[in-house]
């Protein structure tokens, strides 16, 4: 029986869902996986069914109505892993951009080298991205130290999606109080764990932009990250 689930949220991902469930299947390490699908026009959820006949009870589907954001998608995801056995809870995009393999190195964070939290990051070595185009780096790294210098937190790379949560973190958050959907999800979950003292451990992970599909980045998102994150910030000092 698997301890680690690994969540994906999709929107129009047929190019990329039989792929990438079949390739999280062929890691060494265990790992079920939760597709949460925001009722894909395209199919997507058709063909998670088709791929979850070939290895029973280790591919799991819920459809939502409507398509709802990237944050709420993972709180979905989390509640659903929660109420079940998994201890290691892990957040990967569909579409290859961030590599399978590496599921591995963010599970060993966690088991053995004492992170609470392990993020597959693009900045703690460097810039490890693959395939953007310059200006879109510059938004993200450049987010990230903004990020860094708001927060006080030490994480190089705060708006990374490729993440593994021991089970005690999200039980200690609470999830009805996450607001952000966007780029501003990942740093308010990161800042969240960094308030309660886990232990955050980045781990250097080559990200590659992907090949099929259409980015679901939009300029809201971008807002919402930068204006977003001021307002996080005052709202702590609150309640401390």
């Amino acid at each position: 029986m698997a301890q680690s689930l690994v969540i994906i949220p999709t929107y129009n991902e047929k190019e990329n869902i039989e792929a990438i469930l079949k390739a999280v299947m062929l890691q060494p390490s265990l790992f079920d996986v939760l597709v949460v699908d925001d009722n894909s026009p395209d199919g997507t959820a058709e063909l998670v069914l088709k791929t979850a006949k070939e290895y029973p009870n280790r591919i799991h589907l819920e459809v939502r109505t409507k398509k709802s954001g990237l944050g709420t998608a993972y709180i979905h995801g989390f509640h659903w892993a929660l109420e079940r056995h998994y201890e290691y809870i892990f957040e990967m995009d569909a579409d290859f951009s961030h590599k399978p393999d590496d599921l591995e190195l963010l599970l060993e964070a966690c088991k053995n080298k004492g992170a609470d939290v392990a993020i597959g990051s693009r900045y703690v070595k460097g810039i490890t991205v693959v395939n953007w185009p310059l200006n879109r780096i510059l938004l993200s790294y450049g987010a990230s130290k903004y990020v860094k210098l708001i927060t006080g937190m030490s994480v190089n790379d705060s708006t990374a999606g490729f993440i593994c949560y021991q089970r005690k973190v999200l039980e200690s958050i609470d999830l009805s109080k996450i607001h952000f959907v966007g780029y501003a999800f990942q740093i308010e979950m990161k800042f969240k764990a960094y308030l309660k003292k886990f232990t955050i451990i980045e781990i250097p992970v080559i990200f590659t932009d992907r090949v099929k599909g259409i980015s679901k980045m939009t300029g809201s998102i971008i807002y919402e990250a930068v204006f977003g994150v001021i307002s996080m910030k005052i709202k702590s000092l609150f309640q401390k």
